[in-house]
């Protein structure tokens, strides 16, 4: 089960039970320093925000998290499905999906409605970008792939949480789109078919192995909560980014802290 823990400066969601070993969180809007519409954790570098509250932004929220500013690792998001290794800070281009075994090392990724899934396996975690695209073409299944390829695990290990995005109640699309999805994650009760990212997501996770009690779902909807969320939709495209953050904590006297 998540939790929304709005106790802190800086808001986020968190497994009320984590993993040990691991931090992962999923962000909101609120506790940062931008400004309207930005307003005010925004994480995105590909927004018009000024770069020194987006740094500044960053580098709130990791702090917060008990994780090292200088060993972030990012992925480019490309509404792919390629999934790289990362065993070290840096931008990673071309890919929406990063895993790792490396102790410290924070991976995140970034979203204004698209899903982002973290995975946490023993010993190894991952985070991914998922729109409708990379849903349709196994993005979620591609990631697990890569986790249990790397922890030596079957899916039935590995867990997978699905973080705030734009879910069926708002997500509006064409017949086009829709008819790429199973039946079970469109809703069709309006003039047009509305699209549920999350349900497509377990669907193919289940499929592949990941057992239902081990997948977990925040429920939140981007579009739907303006007062704890971006969305790119809802705002026509002027609006921050959230992130998925996933990391190993390093053992003490390891070069880290707990």
């Amino acid at each position: 089960m998540w939790i929304l823990d709005d106790s802190a400066a800086t808001p986020f969601w968190r497994p009320r039970t984590p993993r040990p070993g691991t931090v992962l969180l999923f962000t909101t809007r609120r506790g940062g320093t931008s400004r309207a519409p930005y307003d005010t954790l925004n994480l995105g570098r590909s927004t018009e925000d000024d770069p020194a509250f987006v740094l500044a932004n960053r580098e709130r929220l990791l702090l917060a998290a008990g994780l090292d500013p200088a060993r972030l690792a990012t992925a480019g998001q490309v509404h792919g499905t390629r999934v790289v290794e990362v065993e070290g800070p840096g931008h990673h281009a071309d890919c929406d999906a990063l895993v790792t075994r490396v102790p410290g090392v924070t991976l995140a990724v970034t979203t204004a409605d698209c899903m982002s899934l973290l995975y946490s396996a023993p010993g190894v975690v991952a985070a991914c970008h998922s729109g409708w695209r990379g849903t349709v073409d196994g993005m979620p299944a591609a990631t697990l792939e890569a986790v249990c390829r790397l922890a030596g695990c079957a899916p039935d290990a590995v867990h997978v949480a699905i973080g705030p995005a734009i879910r069926g109640c708002c997500y509006e699309v064409g017949e086009e789109v829709a008819s790429r999805f199973p039946a079970a994650a469109v809703r069709r009760t309006g003039v047009k078919p509305h699209l549920d990212l999350p349900t497509a997501a377990r669907l193919a996770l289940e499929a592949a192995g990941v057992a239902p009690n081990a997948l977990h779902d925040t429920g939140a909807c981007t579009a739907c909560e303006a007062h704890h969320y971006f969305s790119h939709r809802r705002d026509h495209g002027l609006t921050g980014r959230h992130w998925g953050v996933a990391a190993l904590i390093e053992a003490p006297g390891a070069g880290g802290g707990e």
